[in-house]
């Protein structure tokens, strides 16, 4: 694409996105143009069109990347092009409405012991202990780590916004310790392999992956599942869900609800109105 992808670069980059969808939708945008070998600006919404369902026919690829898709080229034609007309018929896919796997604290317990790095076990300790994104753990700097209010300062999270979380002792132990035996230079808390830059997503992701499997955990693991787990767990513990909200960093409530629908011990302590039936709070509910 060239001047066209440096363009619409600076514009990702102008609106503030986050740096990984910076990436994914000039990847987005690029298939799209390697696709027909042509560039975008001289297409229209035919290309569009036979472009997105080439890929749901042909390629199959999965809801989530047609949404990507559609949301790169949203932006390639509505911003940088100034064309928005060209996607104004192209909806937004619906995304089907899923649960996530959701660990049991023993299984939390068993996938720490089978961590053998204290860096990588200060990674994820940290990201279920304050249910952060692992991009938002990724670039926590020692700054951040308030022991005497017990606060772990979030800084330009989802929506550049910034937020506190919990800081828990037994959390505080392993991050002392990392650091005693670590001792990261530069201004990050888990510093990658280039000079003044955080570790990256992939490389948790990489780590999270082998210990699943020496931790025997057969349910699908991700990085995101740890944040999924603090929600879930929180909120059988008594918590109110405003609270979860916005430890989550969440803008809408609708958003941290979801952990309703897969919180067991929720799911037990509701009584089913066949319990109902023929009582006195029953007729009171019924009429």
């Amino acid at each position: 694409m060239g001047q066209l992808r440096d363009q619409m670069a600076a514009d990702l980059k102008l609106k503030g996105y986050a740096e990984t969808t910076q990436k994914e939708y000039l990847l987005r945008a690029k298939h799209f143009a390697r696709h027909f070998m042509r560039s975008p600006g001289q297409m229209g919404t035919g290309e569009v069109r036979d472009f997105l369902l080439h890929q749901l026919e042909v390629r199959q690829v999965s809801a989530a990347t047609h949404h990507m898709y559609v949301a790169a080229l949203k932006f390639l034609y509505g911003t940088t092009l100034k064309r928005p007309e060209v996607m104004a018929d192209i909806p937004w896919p619906k995304r089907p409405t899923t649960l996530p796997e959701i660990l049991s604290g023993q299984e939390f317990e068993q996938l720490f012991a089978a961590i053998r790095s204290i860096k990588l076990l200060a990674i994820l300790m940290t990201t279920y202990a304050g249910g952060l994104r692992v991009c938002e753990t990724c670039e926590l700097e020692p700054r951040d780590i308030d022991s005497d209010r017990m606060l772990l300062h979030v800084r330009q999270g989802k929506g550049k916004k910034d937020r506190y979380v919990m800081l828990c002792e037994r959390l505080l132990v392993v991050l002392r310790t990392y650091y005693k035996v670590v001792r990261p230079s530069g201004p990050k808390l888990f510093p990658g392999k280039v000079a003044g830059r955080a570790i990256t997503s992939d490389g948790v992701r990489y780590g999270l992956r082998k210990a699943v499997a020496a931790a025997g955990i057969k349910k699908r693991v991700t990085v995101h599942s740890l944040r999924h787990g603090f929600a879930t767990h929180l909120l059988e513990s008594g918590t109110d869900i405003r609270v979860i909200q916005a430890l989550l960093g969440h803008s809408s409530i609708q958003t941290t609800s979801r952990y309703t629908k897969v919180s067991t011990q929720h799911i037990h302590r509701t009584q089913s109105p066949l319990e109902l039936l023929g009582t006195d709070k029953g007729r009171r509910l019924l009429g």
